[in-house]
Formats: structure tokens, C-alpha cells, sequence
């Protein structure tokens, strides 16, 4: 058992929830029970979901109270609210969470149930028929990956393989990057350099865009594809230093010194690669799966796109990793477990997850839903060949409990543009990044205990 397990939540603890350290006010107590519009009232129990509102939409807020008999309220995700109602007593009764980042921050603060029990008598969601990529939500007091369950995914991807446009590569005279080989990054970049296209002075056609779920879960995977960990043993500290991570840094500095994707120096003006890429304006695309949910929208699009393995580095492990595995813990005061974990039975062995498994935006996290992913067209075929293929080469890349995922993002995002502007080499921007986050990430060992 966690020591914490049974200590007493006080807001000290939870100073580190909170990408900045603020505490919180009262101000974030108000509006905590946000109903959503149609939510059915009267009869039954009542669970509150804190989620983003097109998690739980209205619409399944309605077909949860005709199938189950219960009554959601869903709440906005939102940190800081979470951390005055946990504070408060009156936590969610199901937290979304991204569980590469989230799991081990919430798990080793004693704060998230343990759902080993409520699995093991689960007749919807059994132990043998959930993929691996589950075990981002497993967390064993030192490491991601093993031990209990605190939560599971809706959907996942892996999110270090890359889309490609057929047409862009045709255009610039280029062989295709191979379906079932990885190339390496350094293969990736020079793809990128010739596939990229601009016109007085501006960029018209992105070659590639690399830059996972976030800089922070990136620099993470890339070292580890470089053969080494981004965290020390214990995960209380980052080095930054090593000859791999320098190796992750010199590569991602080097993409966004060389401008042929979106970065920090060269924002794209859509935000996200989705629409550029569907817009024919981006030749590579670093995100896994999910993003087929949108390509196949557009039938022309989705047949001149292919899926590619995840990269490596020259001499470097094959590993394909998950960024995300988005889904939902319990917090451990939840005053409504068993109508929670019922509603949580539903939404990803049910219904709901039945219809995202055909929606494409993700592969299932249960492996009976897989043969419902989209395979009527010879290209979504395609796709999914690659994407078995590539399921052999998941693995969990532990993520540190001692920083929340967004505040080691903040600063890197700080300290990283001095050198993609050549203002500093790696070496200074690999000493700058181990200062300031060690320096956070003592504070949150701290707080942990």
C-alpha cells in the first residue's frame, strides 16, 4: 500500500496539481456542479463526471439515464476546480485524465482508487482482454506500467508513427517511407527538408511536423528511442545531459531550426496539424492512428494517405509509444463508487465505446472492440495492417510522478526557443532545462513525501 494512501488531503499536497503553484481560491469553488443541459433529474443515483463537455455529451448524458437508470452531472475539466473540490471533500465521482502523464502524478499522491477490485469482478471489463497500452494507467509507488490499475483508456494511438501524403512525396520525386520498416529521424528530416515547399518567403506546404502530444511526453519518447531515460532511476530528477537526450534535443532543434514543420519559432496558423494536413498543406504529419478519424472524412485525402511505423534512431530500439491513453480515475473520497464504476463499465466496454471503436478517432482500448475499427475501403485496410503490425512494438515509457505534465511543458517551451533561434547551443539549453525543472521537480518529490 502507497504510504500516503490513508493520510488525511491537505492543500499543500495539491499545491503541485496546479501548473502554478498558485493556491487556490475561493474563487474556483464556485460553479462547481455545472449541469449540463437535458440532464435527466429525479430517480436513480447520480454520478458527477468531471470530463470535457464533448467526452459526455448531452446526448449520452440522456442514453446513460435510459440505460442505466443514472443520473451524470458532468462538470468542465478543469485543475484547479479539481483541486478545491478535492480539497473540499466533494471530489468528482470519474476525472478524465491522459494517462502517459497522468496516471503516476495522481496515483502517487494517494489521491486515485485503485480499480484492481472493481476489475477483477467486472463481467464488461476483464483483465485479459485489455490492451497494453492500459498499462500506462498501472502505477506501483516507483514506477509506470505495473502494478494496480487506477484508470483506463477510451482509445489510444501510438503516437510516434507519421502520416504521409503519396501526392506531396510523388511531386518531389521521392520513394515512399516504408509501411512496415521505421525509417530513421534522420531519414525523416531530409524527407522533410525536400518535401517542403514556400513561396516568397512563406511557407505554403509544411514537409513534416513532429512534435508528439507535447514537447515534455516528446523529449520523453525520443530518448528513449535513443536507447536512454529522460528521468533518473527514480524519476525524482531529468538529465537532459546524457548523450541520448542530447541526441533528442539536437534532432528536434535541428527540425525547428531548419523551419520544415510547425515548432515554437514557426507556429502554425491552425494550432494543430489536422486541418493543414486535411487542407493538402502538410506532407507528414507525426500522429498516430487517431488522426485517420479525420482523414477519412475525406475520401480523395484518405486514399493518397499512408500510415508509417514510428521512427528510429540509427542504432536506437525499436519502441512505439502511446503519448496519451486518455481516460478516467476515480478519486478515493468518490462518495458514489459503485454507481461510478458502473457508469465507467459503460462508457468504455458499452455502448459508447462500441461507437468510437467505429469512428476511427482511436484504436480501442479493449481488444474485443478492435475488429470494429473502419475497414470497408481497400485504404482503411491499409492503415490497419500497418497499425497491427506496429502493436507489437508498444511499450510503456514511464513518465515522473514529481511534475505535472503541463508545468514541465511551460518550461520548456521557456527556455527552448533561445536555441532553435541558434541563440545557445544544446549544451547551454540542456543545462538551462535540467535547472529549472529539477528545481520543480524536487518541490513535487516533497510534496509526494
Amino acid at each position: 500500500m502507497h504510504p500516503h494512501a490513508g493520510a488525511s488531503l491537505s492543500r499543500r499536497r495539491f499545491l503541485a496539481l496546479s501548473a502554478s503553484g498558485a493556491a487556490v481560491g475561493a474563487t474556483a469553488l464556485s460553479g462547481c456542479a455545472l449541469q449540463v443541459a437535458g440532464a435527466a433529474t429525479g430517480g436513480g443515483e447520480s454520478v458527477t463526471m468531471m470530463v470535457n463537455l464533448d467526452d459526455v455529451p448531452p446526448a449520452l448524458v440522456k442514453q446513460a439515464q435510459k440505460e442505466l437508470g443514472i443520473r451524470i452531472t458532468v462538470v468542465a475539466n478543469d485543475i484547479t476546480r479539481l483541486i478545491a473540490m478535492l480539497t473540499n471533500g466533494n471530489p468528482p465521482d470519474l476525472v478524465r485524465g491522459v494517462g502517459a502523464l497522468d496516471a503516476p502524478f495522481f496515483a502517487a499522491r494517494g489521491v486515485a482508487e485503485n480499480l484492481d477490485p472493481y476489475f477483477a469482478r467486472s463481467t464488461v471489463l476483464k483483465v485479459d482482454d485489455l490492451d497494453p497500452a492500459n498499462d500506462l494507467w498501472r502505477y506501483d509507488g516507483k514506477t509506470q506500467g505495473k502494478g494496480p490499475r487506477y484508470g483506463m483508456a477510451k482509445d489510444f494511438s501510438q503516437d510516434a508513427m507519421f502520416w504521409y501524403n503519396t501526392a506531396h512525396y510523388d511531386q518531389a520525386g521521392l520513394d515512399y517511407p516504408s509501411e512496415t520498416e521505421p525509417i530513421t529521424f534522420e531519414q525523416w528530416l531530409d524527407d522533410a527538408k525536400r518535401l517542403v515547399r514556400r513561396k516568397n518567403g512563406q511557407t505554403t506546404v509544411y514537409g513534416g511536423s513532429y512534435n508528439g502530444l507535447g514537447l515534455g511526453i516528446l523529449f520523453t519518447n525520443l530518448t528513449a528511442a535513443a536507447g536512454g531515460s529522460l528521468f533518473s532511476e527514480d524519476f525524482s530528477r531529468v538529465d537532459f545531459t546524457t548523450p541520448e537526450a542530447r541526441r533528442a534535443l539536437t534532432w528536434y532543434v535541428d527540425y525547428a531550426r531548419t523551419r520544415v514543420g510547425p515548432s515554437l519559432v514557426q507556429p502554425n496558423p491552425d494550432a494543430w496539424d489536422g486541418p493543414t494536413y486535411v487542407a493538402n498543406r502538410m506532407a507528414m504529419s507525426g500522429n498516430g492512428y487517431w488522426l485517420g478519424g479525420m482523414i477519412n472524412a475525406e475520401p480523395k485525402l484518405a486514399k493518397t494517405s499512408r500510415l508509417a511505423p514510428a521512427p528510429v534512431f540509427e542504432g536506437g530500439p525499436r519502441i512505439s509509444s502511446c503519448q496519451g491513453a486518455t481516460g478516467m480515475w476515480m478519486p478515493k473520497k468518490a462518495r458514489n463508487k459503485d454507481a461510478a464504476w458502473r457508469v465507467f463499465e459503460w462508457f468504455f466496454g458499452e455502448g459508447p465505446a462500441k461507437a468510437r471503436a467505429e469512428g476511427g478517432w482511436g484504436i480501442p482500448s479493449l481488444k474485443s472492440l478492435q475488429p470494429l475499427m473502419p475497414h470497408k475501403e481497400d485504404y482503411q485496410q491499409r492503415v490497419l495492417k500497418v497499425q497491427r503490425a506496429e502493436l507489437k512494438h508498444f511499450s510503456v515509457t514511464p513518465f515522473t510522478p514529481y511534475i505535472k505534465w503541463d508545468a514541465l511543458e511551460a518550461l520548456i517551451n521557456q527556455v527552448i526557443p533561445a536555441a532553435m533561434k541558434g541563440r545557445i547551443s544544446v549544451d547551454t539549453l540542456a543545462g538551462r532545462l535540467n535547472s529549472a525543472v529539477n528545481d520543480q521537480m524536487k518541490r513535487g518529490k516533497e510534496q509526494v513525501g
